[in-house]
C-alpha cells in the first residue's frame, strides 16, 4: 500500500513537472517573423505569419523583420507596427542590399538578428522568397527547418502535408533553438478588421555592420518581369479562374482572362498548360506552383492531377468544367459541368455582366 502511494506520488510529480515545463516553454516563447512588403504595405502572406505566431502561444513576444530601402520601407514599417496586437517591435534593415529578395544577404541578416534577439521561433511564409531564404538561414544557424506548416498544435508540434497533400503529418521539433518554420499562408487567415489603433509597436533600426561584400556578390539582381494587369494577385484572390491543357492554346487563355475581368478574379493554370507555353509560370497552381485557397475556384479543362489538387483543394467552393466525366477533378469539386469548356465559357461571357 505504501509503495503504491509513493509510486502514485512520483507519477503525479513527474506529470506536474511536465506541465510546469510546458507552461515555462510557453512563457519563454518569442518569435521573429520575416515579413515581405509591397507598395508601403505588409503583404497578406506575412500577416498570416503573425496569425501563426499567435497560434504558437498567446503570450508570444513577436518581432517583425522588414528589409529594403526608401520611403516604401518606412511606410511598410508603420503599417507593420499597428498590424497585430502581438507585435512588440518592428526591426527595419534599411539598405539597398535588401531592396531585392536575394537569399544570401537576407540569410546573413536573419542569422545576425536571431543571434542578438535569441528568438525561440522564426517564421516565414511559404512564398518563393520564404522558400529560398529559410533553408539558407537555417544552415547558417545549424538547425533544421520545418516547412509548409498548416496547423500548430503546441509550440513545437506542427501539422504539415505530405504525399502531395494526400496525407497530413504531425511532427515534433526536437532540435536546438530557434525552431524555424515556413507556414502555408492560406491555412492562417488574418483578421479582416482594421489595424489596431490603441497599440503601435516601436520601430528599431537593425545594425548592419555584419554585412560582408562577399555575401552580396554571390548573386545579383537582374530584373523583374510581371504582367501589367488590374486583376488581383493569384495567391490572395477571392476568386480564381484556372485553365488546363484542355484550353489547347495561349490564344484560348484570353477567354479565361476575359472571364476573370468580369468576375474580378485572378487567372491560374496547371503545370501542363505552363509547360506547353500557354501562360507564364507565375500563374501555375499546384505542388510546384502557388498554393491558393480562394472562396471560389473555377477549373476549365483541368484533369485534376494530384500535384495540382495539392495547390487548390482548400478552396471553399470548387467548380469544374471538363468533357471527361471520369476526370479526377470531379472528385473534389462541389459543382461539376460535363461538357465542352468552350461552349460553357462562351455562355458565361455572354451572361455575366462587365464588372463596374
Amino acid at each position: 500500500m505504501a509503495a503504491a502511494l509513493v509510486a502514485g506520488a512520483l507519477r503525479r510529480g513527474r506529470a506536474g513537472a511536465g506541465g510546469a515545463a510546458g507552461r515555462t516553454l510557453r512563457r519563454l516563447v518569442s518569435t521573429l517573423v520575416v515579413a515581405e512588403h509591397e507598395g508601403g504595405l505588409v503583404k497578406p502572406s506575412s500577416l498570416s505569419a503573425l496569425v501563426a505566431a499567435e497560434a504558437i502561444a498567446k503570450e508570444n513576444k513577436v518581432s517583425l523583420l522588414l528589409g529594403g530601402s526608401g520611403p516604401a520601407l518606412h511606410k511598410a514599417a508603420e503599417h507593420a507596427a499597428a498590424s497585430h496586437p502581438l507585435v512588440n517591435e518592428v526591426l527595419v534593415a534599411d539598405s539597398d542590399v535588401f531592396a531585392h529578395p536575394l537569399a544570401e544577404p537576407w540569410a546573413e541578416l536573419l542569422r545576425s538578428v536571431q543571434q542578438k534577439g535569441g528568438y525561440s521561433h522564426v517564421i516565414a511564409s511559404s512564398t518563393s522568397f520564404g522558400k529560398n531564404l529559410l533553408p539558407r538561414a537555417a544552415a547558417l544557424l545549424d538547425v533544421s527547418p520545418v516547412t509548409d506548416v498548416t496547423a500548430i498544435s503546441e509550440p513545437r508540434v506542427f501539422v504539415r502535408p505530405i504525399y502531395a497533400g494526400n496525407a497530413l503529418c504531425t511532427v515534433r521539433y526536437t532540435g536546438e533553438s530557434p525552431c524555424m518554420m515556413s507556414i502555408r499562408s492560406t491555412s492562417f487567415s488574418p483578421a479582416t478588421e482594421s489595424m489596431s489603433e490603441t497599440k503601435v509597436a516601436p520601430i528599431t533600426q537593425v545594425d548592419l555592420s555584419f554585412l560582408s561584400e562577399a555575401s552580396s556578390r554571390k548573386s545579383s539582381w537582374v530584373n523583374l518581369t510581371s504582367q501589367d494587369t488590374e486583376r488581383p494577385d493569384l495567391a490572395n484572390a477571392r476568386v480564381v479562374v484556372t485553365g488546363g491543357r484542355g484550353l489547347k492554346s495561349a490564344e484560348n487563355f484570353k477567354l479565361l482572362e476575359q472571364l476573370a475581368e468580369k468576375l474580378g478574379a485572378a487567372v491560374g493554370a496547371t503545370r501542363a498548360a505552363v509547360d506547353a507555353g500557354y501562360v507564364p509560370n507565375e500563374l501555375q497552381v499546384g505542388q510546384t506552383g502557388k498554393i491558393v485557397a480562394p472562396e471560389l475556384y473555377i477549373a476549365f479543362g483541368v484533369s485534376g492531377a494530384i500535384q495540382h489538387l495539392a495547390g487548390m483543394r482548400d478552396s471553399k467552393y470548387i467548380v469544374a468544367v471538363n468533357k471527361d466525366a471520369d476526370a479526377p477533378i470531379f472528385q473534389v469539386a462541389d459543382y461539376g459541368i460535363v461538357g465542352d469548356l468552350f461552349q460553357v465559357l462562351e455562355e458565361l461571357l455572354e451572361k455575366i455582366p462587365d464588372k463596374k
